[in-house]
């Protein structure tokens, strides 16, 4: 190494030479099958049981805990000999397949998880074929990725030139928004010189409501979670626009420099989408940045019916989104549009030596997706939201979108008709807050969630309104039906009484 550092003529040398010498020659190997028809056969086995397991989706537990022996059997050394294809089939069907967090199940409403298609699954399954590097070079992937840009672009109304890249959900794409606008405010020399370039500590608004994500790119940004004003909302769960105009009045008074502000299209607790056309209004008027969180409701835009919700959205500087949740593509597929191009680039393209391009060949291409966003090393999730879109369409993946909202206005009505739940909040898009009667403390509220899970019924969760924990149901699955909630319903209801009852017992002496 020291040679190398002074710049010396390096040989190889006679003991190198000789140590090349002593390892014993082998044959050369491959990792691909030395049988290819018996592979084909295993293959064929393992899709056939991922096929059958979203067919019988219905005829399954939720969920169920893996016991300990199971889990047991992935407390193992390092393997250091492989073992066949066929056993390993079985290990993932005996062990893994029957404890999985059951996202594909219809009775699945815990936090916002999508419930995949078997047309996705297929496609991930070819992309992983094809083992397509997406960070960059020219190559058709990249055209793939290219073309989701553009159906995205024209369903939110933005620019036909706006940018896009595929990340790994919107916590990431909700990231590169911030510092896409932390460039918008502080120029390109932010990369180089850092935020102490400015005199002015930047600072940003998002409501009480918005994801906790937001928080956490403000601190990964350096800008700081202190940083981030987290404003109320109003009775409908909406950034209340008077206290935003009056923090930013103030912040500017203060000494510092507002950059952005997030608007949220369905939040993460309730589905509450804020009053995006009255930002876009103050964003404008102020001059910041307006960056909306939408990691499943900007696919409003989708559904004529619901679309009219996320009215302002077209005006954004930036969108996040996740195709994995209400799109339903496998995980993961999250988003992240710019209607600045120029911006994007600018906050992440690198001039590293292997990255040149050139006017031919495999290193073609002016921009590449590595300018855009963070990774370098990225696989090909373009490909299963192609195949989603082309094999059901917008207006019918439009039309299921609509379909879980109606779902959950069912739901919303099973719990106003009951004598043991109230609502707890208003139902907006697809998820249904409820709580027991009475409870005071939340307590029975997360003792019945707990109930339902390890009962295999259904899997809600809970998040906290008004202090206290709550029930959440929410419907992204779009196998999830009607009949389904009156199913949930019934199982919840039984848990409360059962849970009512054990508490009203007279303690023994």
């Amino acid at each position: 190494m020291a040679a190398c550092r002074k710049g010396k003529d390096l040989t190889r040398s006679a003991d190198f030479d000789d140590a090349l010498d002593s390892f014993p020659a082998k044959a050369e190997e491959s990792l691909d099958p030395k049988d290819w028809e018996a592979f084909r056969a295993e293959a064929h086995r393992g899709l056939d049981m991922m096929i059958d397991y979203l067919r019988d989706a219905r005829q399954r537990k939720v969920w169920q805990p893996a016991p300990a022996e199971v889990r047991a059997e992935f407390r193992t050394p390092l393997p250091q000999q492989g073992k066949p294809l066929g056993e390993l089939l079985d290990t993932f069907a005996n062990s893994m397949l029957p404890y999985a967090n059951g996202n594909t199940h219809p009775l699945f409403m815990g936090w916002v998880h999508g419930g995949g298609t078997p047309v996705g699954m297929v496609a991930e399954m070819l992309a992983a074929g094809l083992n397509s590097n997406c960070g960059g070079r020219d190559h058709i992937a990249i055209d793939v990725e290219r073309e989701i840009t553009l159906w995205l672009a024209e369903a939110l109304d933005f620019p036909r030139d706006s940018s896009g890249i595929f990340v790994t959900g919107s916590s990431m794409a909700n990231m590169v928004a911030l510092l896409v606008a932390r460039t918008d405010a502080l120029g390109e020399s932010v990369r180089k010189d850092g935020l102490r370039q400015t005199e002015r500590q930047l600072v940003g608004y998002a409501s009480i409501e918005a994801h906790a994500c937001i928080e956490r790119a403000f601190e990964m940004a350096g800008v700081g979670a202190a940083f981030l004003r987290r404003l109320p909302v109003d009775a409908k769960r909406q950034m209340d626009v008077a206290a935003l105009r009056a923090a930013i009045t103030e912040d500017r008074a203060a000494g510092f420099e507002p950059f952005l502000v997030v608007g949220s299209a369905g939040t993460v607790n309730t589905g509450a989408i804020d009053d995006l056309a009255a930002l876009a209004d103050l964003c404008a008027a102020e001059d910041l940045w307006f960056h909306v969180d939408g990691a499943f409701g900007a696919l409003c835009v989708l559904s004529p019916e619901l679309k009219p919700l996320v009215n302002g959205l077209e005006r954004a500087d930036s969108v996040a989104l996740d195709f994995h949740k209400w799109l339903q593509v496998p995980y993961d597929a999250g988003f992240f549009i710019c209607r600045h191009p120029e911006l994007h680039r600018q906050t992440f393209m690198s001039t590293a030596a292997y990255l040149a391009r050139a006017p031919r060949g495999l290193a073609a291409a002016d921009i590449w997706p590595c300018d855009l966003g963070p990774d370098l090393s990225r696989g090909f999730r373009a490909l299963k939201t192609w195949f989603t879109f082309q094999t059901f369409g917008a207006v019918r993946l439009g039309a299921t979108l609509a379909q879980t909202c109606h779902v959950a206005r069912h739901l919303e009505a099973l719990i106003r008709r009951s004598s043991i739940f109230e609502l707890s909040a208003e139902v907006k898009l697809n998820i249904v807050c409820f709580s027991v009667k009475g409870d005071a403390t939340g307590e029975i509220n997360r003792e019945i969630v707990m109930d339902l899970h390890e009962s295999g019924v259904a899997a809600p969760s809970t998040t906290r309104l008004g202090g206290r924990p709550v029930i959440r149901a929410a419907i992204v699955n779009h196998r999830t039906q009607t009949k389904d909630m009156e199913t949930f319903v019934a199982a919840a209801e039984a848990c409360a009484v059962r849970i009512l009852a054990r508490r009203a017992a007279p303690v023994a002496p």
